[in-house]
């Protein structure tokens, strides 16, 4: 990646519903330059998708927890088991005292409840370490 593709992929971080006209003139190329750069950006695997940031809150779904999610196994294998808990956001094989680190939103504190005891449901889970988040200051795209 060039200076040109690293300011392209910032500013489709910031809005990736630009034209390829505006974001062009950003950088400082055609809008059919922009998009043959951002194609291949695409292709190379540097861009995996676009999508649309939705605030949780006002969907419905605002409480967010991350769980430590302790295991007597070796759970790297067992990626599909998170993904079928529709509520897992995020799930991450770690190292340290836990196994796997999953991001977890759901509506409300009930709800979590449940997504816990699904989460004892997988195979070699032995526990799990719940942090509920009471305030998010920010969040950043990743730095370019």
């Amino acid at each position: 990646m060039d200076d040109i593709d690293r300011a392209l992929v910032r500013c489709l971080q910031e809005d990736a519903g630009q034209s390829y006209a505006v974001l062009g003139a950003a950088v400082g190329l055609s809008a059919g330059a922009t998009h043959e750069r951002v194609r291949k950006l695409r292709e190379r695997g540097v861009i995996r998708r676009t999508t649309v940031d939705v605030d949780p809150a006002a969907v419905g779904i605002g409480v967010l927890a991350y769980v430590m999610v302790d295991s007597n196994v070796w759970m790297g294998d067992s990626g599909a088991a998170f993904e079928g808990i529709a509520e897992i956001q995020e799930a991450h094989v770690i190292a340290g005292s836990a196994s796997v680190l999953v991001k977890v939103r759901t509506a409300s504190t009930e709800q979590l409840q449940d997504v816990l005891r699904r989460l004892y449901a997988i195979e070699g889970v032995s526990g799990t370490h719940a942090t509920v988040v009471l305030d998010t200051f920010f969040e950043r795209p990743l730095p370019l």
